[in-house]
């Protein structure tokens, strides 16, 4: 067992704009990757792109996207005391696809975000689900990892990279998702009184233009955090060169109670590929949470990525730093593209 990794302090006066590239936000683990299609009971391909949550056993269960020799994707949960190591992987896929009751799953589910929402005492579920029209997004409510109620898709293709809010906003529900549409790939909020019929579409982070690290295509990483100051939120950008795309993390701060209004946004990345281990797999370049989960100090952000469509890794910040860095280093406002 390797030591996980604690953040640093970092001194406001350390995050000067000529020298926030050279400040360490996410510190990789030692003994990554934690998980791959080694680890698993049954043959696979890959394992990558997990859901995280903290059960009330302080268990870290990780629900991951896995990738079978067929080349389609199902879900399965690994358990673990510390969230590092000693995993327990399901001996079979904790969610499979369900083409005949949900067509839109025929190609595989992909992808999953985890909310915990307390008005329901359920996890909401936002996966990808993928079928001959292209990824759209699905949802499903649990209590326990075991047995899940499926709400089918809410969100018709192409959409992905969907999770729900934890709370109502002015007695409505709350998704952050990613549309792409003519006008490109940018991120989304809708509102729902029921969680199955979605409306008030609104842009709320467009992908910059030109020379920009997120240029193009953007996306949802981990569902979004609720701080006092808003909803701190990691998000991938994706960086198109002649060699292909590199897609790194970037942050950005919605309001609390109008989260269609983004307040902050960094300028630059925060975390790209650069080990071994994320510029190498079944997709080169590279590193993308689909859960985070937050320490007994309610600071401390362990983020689980997938590095490279072939493993799961892990990376630790602090929440307090995240949202100091966002002060010296964002626009302020702009959720609109440049």
């Amino acid at each position: 067992m390797h030591p996980a990794p604690s953040p640093k302090a970092i001194a406001p006066e350390q995050l000067k704009p000529a020298a926030y590239a050279d400040v360490a936000l996410l510190t990789r683990y030692s003994g990554n990757p934690i998980l791959s299609h080694k680890d698993w009971p049954y043959a696979v391909n890959s394992v990558f792109n997990a859901g995280a949550v903290r059960l009330p056993s302080g268990e870290t269960l990780l629900l991951c996207r896995v990738e079978d020799r067929t080349g389609l994707s199902h879900l399965c949960a690994a358990r673990s005391k510390n969230g590092i190591d000693g995993w327990v992987v399901d001996a079979h896929p904790t969610l499979m696809a369900n083409p005949k009751d949900y067509p839109e799953e025929i190609w595989g589910i992909e992808d999953p975000r985890i909310t915990y929402v307390p008005e329901l005492e359920k996890y909401a579920v936002a996966y990808t689900s993928f079928a001959r029209g292209g990824p759209g997004v699905s949802l499903a409510l649990t209590k326990d990892f075991r047995s899940f109620e499926r709400f089918g898709v809410i969100m018709q293709p192409e959409d992905k990279d969907a999770a729900l809010l934890p709370r109502r906003i002015n007695g409505y529900w709350a998704l952050i998702h990613r549309p792409v549409t003519t006008t490109g790939a940018h991120m989304w909020i809708s509102y729902s009184p029921d969680l199955q019929y979605w409306g008030r579409h609104k842009v709320i982070l467009e992908a910059r233009r030109g020379g920009w690290w997120d240029a193009n295509k953007i996306g949802l990483c981990s569902p979004p955090i609720e701080t006092p100051r808003g909803w701190l939120t990691i998000y991938h950008g994706v960086r198109r060169t002649a060699s292909g795309s590199i897609y790194r993390l970037g942050l950005a701060l919605f309001d609390l109670q109008h989260p269609e209004i983004c307040l902050q946004r960094g300028d630059s990345w925060i975390f790209g590929p650069e080990t071994p281990y994320e510029l190498s797999g079944d997709v080169r370049d590279v590193v993308f949470p689909c859960g985070q989960t937050i320490g007994d100090d309610g600071d401390t952000i362990n983020v689980y990525y997938g590095a490279a469509d072939s493993s799961i890794a892990l990376a630790t910040g602090s929440i307090r730093q995240l949202l100091t860095w966002l002060d010296v280093n964002c626009s302020a406002g702009v959720g609109s593209g440049l």
